[in-house]
């Protein structure tokens, strides 16, 4: 008995600590060091350590210790006091990657994207002439294939009125 007590205490001695044995309150998760606190038990026989009277009462009254402020359950889900434990968290530097679109590859949208906006504003506007050109003749071949069609058939009547020829009234 005695040398176990010798040994423990040359122990303490080396390590400058002593171990001590605490408990966390169930209401606020404070630490109850050995001779605070009550023991609450429910009535399905959980046993639960509470730090003070302002713990039980509220245990009682089922608040929610979430929505103190002064509780550990708070300060846990709003993300305080996390600043001494551990450094922020360095964020990674996003890079861009260009990828390849349907009709071109990645290389072909670099080069473009590289060339100089003079080019860029020229090559636009010998496309749009060339669309232009395109629409002009089209619809010149329109009309031409209207004209045509108009010299081989005549011009037929159109009926007026909706649905057929037919009468109102008692005239059938």
């Amino acid at each position: 008995g005695q040398t176990l007590g010798r040994v423990a205490a040359r122990r303490r001695a080396q390590n400058g600590t002593m171990v001590v044995k605490y408990d966390k309150c169930a209401f606020s998760e404070f630490n109850i060091f050995p001779g605070h606190g009550m023991k609450f038990v429910r009535r399905d026989g959980t046993p639960l350590m509470v730090i003070t009277r302002k713990c039980k009462s509220l245990m009682n009254q089922r608040k929610k210790p979430a929505k103190l402020t002064w509780t550990q359950r708070w300060r846990i889900m709003h993300k305080k006091g996390l600043a001494e434990t551990s450094g922020k968290k360095k964020t990674r530097r996003v890079v861009k990657v260009q990828r390849a679109i349907v009709g071109t590859s990645a290389d072909e949208i670099k080069k473009l994207r590289n060339q100089k906006p003079e080019l860029r504003s020229a090559a636009r506007e010998a496309a749009l002439k060339e669309v232009k050109t395109r629409s002009k003749e089209k619809k010149a071949e329109k009309v031409k294939s209207k004209s045509s069609a108009s010299a081989k058939q005549p011009k037929q009547m159109k009926q007026k009125g909706g649905k057929g020829s037919k009468m109102k009234g008692s005239q059938r």
